[in-house]
């Protein structure tokens, strides 16, 4: 009687412990049918809608690896990651940017991808762009979507003042720049807007551009912050055109980019500094018959370089579908798939065939200028500094906006900078 009883409750149990072990929500069904999350940040109607087709293609032709979409939030990523991370509830495909990897990264939540990764994939990327989310030994994610920095600019009022008009081939230089906009300025009108409510990102990353570094890395690994007389050229140049020129206004330093466009738009700024995906905006929101056009930033000691953190496809270390997960990465970064997500983003791909799409290289919507500066494109300067986030919060955002609006001078800067920032960052490499 005790082995029919154990035996009828085996019968019972083993549908649930097969349930089990396919996965349950986490990767299986009952048909030994893989399930993964796909988590996607991308908020605009056409990114959603180039996502999603791509989502439905593939599972049109995978009906043994279904992916389910997953709707995230560029607002609230980090938080909501690392609470799923924790709770081992993380998606399997994870959209981030690389800038908000290495603390994942480090901790062990991201997958190493070295060996998962295709030849096809590896090789499309340049390695600069691999850079970006490498850290220690081990790649984290993949780089696929960016956008450089640039100059949008009301195309009528260059016009009409006679200036050289830069481009790829031929940039202004920071000390041109800043000659520009001090005579494009007038009464109640400026040359340039700065919408430069978080601004340490722009400033680290156009100081490329000079040879500007900020952070250095020493023979024993750690990293200490320096600010030299490249580093200043930029941080200058703003500070001046504010407070010297009159050329920048200093109400948009605390603003926002989609803050500025009603004054661009009705003709207080002849430009705005900002991201080359800021053109849909643009195309969208400005009057009828407004003339603009993309310029690239200035040029200094190293050409048009700059620094970027683009957007990342991750997948979990708890994810049981690993090799899956990688297939579906390789499947959506396909290079015409990576041009249908770049045109959706209104941004850069970072794969070389996907670049030389005839679509990205359109005079429309300036498409052709922004193509143009992709090889100038670098890691962004604090990509793998450990302690950034509390340094750029604490030291960094307060010490440069008070530099810009001139409550504090050049040297102050630095002492904040180099003698505060390396007292924070000390406490992240002990």
């Amino acid at each position: 009687m005790r082995r029919h009883a154990l035996a009828a409750v085996l019968a019972l149990l083993l549908p649930l412990a097969l349930t089990g072990c396919s996965g349950g929500d986490g990767g299986g069904d009952d048909g030994g049918r893989i399930t993964l999350d796909f988590q996607s940040l991308a908020w605009q109607k056409e990114s959603v809608d180039a996502n999603k087709q791509l989502v439905e293609e593939w599972n049109a032709t995978h009906p043994d690896v279904q992916v389910r979409y997953v709707q995230g939030s560029w607002d609230s990523v980090h938080d909501q990651l690392l609470t799923s991370f924790e709770g081992g509830e993380a998606p399997d495909i994870i959209h981030d940017a690389s800038d908000d990897l290495a603390d994942f990264a480090y901790g062990g939540y991201l997958a190493d991808l070295r060996d998962l990764l295709p030849r096809r994939l590896k090789d499309d990327i340049p390695q600069r762009s691999w850079d970006t989310v490498t850290f220690g030994e081990g790649i984290y994610g993949v780089p696929f979507l960016q956008e450089p920095r640039v100059l949008i600019a009301n195309a009528t009022w260059l016009k009409e003042s006679g200036v050289r008009i830069p481009t790829p081939e031929a940039p202004w230089s920071w000390d041109e720049f800043r000659a520009i906009t001090k005579e494009l300025s007038g009464k109640d009108r400026y040359g340039i807007a700065w919408p430069l409510k978080e601004p340490v990102s722009a400033t680290l990353n156009l100081s490329l551009s000079t040879g500007g570094r900020m952070f250095v890395r020493g023979p024993d690994g750690k990293v200490k912050v320096r600010f030299e007389a490249a580093d200043a050229v930029m941080p200058r140049t703003v500070h001046d055109q504010v407070g010297a020129d009159g050329s920048a206004s200093g109400a948009t330093l605390g603003m926002g980019g989609s803050d500025t466009l009603p004054g661009f738009f009705g003709g207080k700024y002849a430009m705005v500094p900002l991201g080359f995906s800021y053109r849909q905006q643009i195309v969208q929101q400005a009057p009828k018959g407004f003339d603009w056009q993309v310029l690239p930033a200035p040029a200094g000691a190293d050409g048009l370089a700059q620094g970027v953190s683009p957007q990342t496809l991750s997948i979990a270390e708890d994810s049981p579908h690993k090799k899956e997960a990688a297939a579906f990465v390789d499947f959506l970064l396909r290079p015409a798939n990576m041009v249908r997500l770049a045109l959706g983003d209104w941004m850069l791909p970072t794969g070389t065939e996907a670049l030389k799409d005839p679509a990205l290289r359109t005079e429309r919507d300036d498409w052709a200028t922004g193509t143009a500066l992709a090889e100038g494109l670098r890691p962004a300067p604090a990509q793998s500094v450990r302690g950034y986030p509390e340094w750029k919060d604490k030291v960094a955002t307060p010490a440069f906006q008070e530099y810009y609006s001139g409550a504090i001078g050049l040297e102050e800067l630095r002492k904040r900078l180099v003698d505060d920032g390396n007292l924070v960052l000390a406490r992240y490499q002990r």
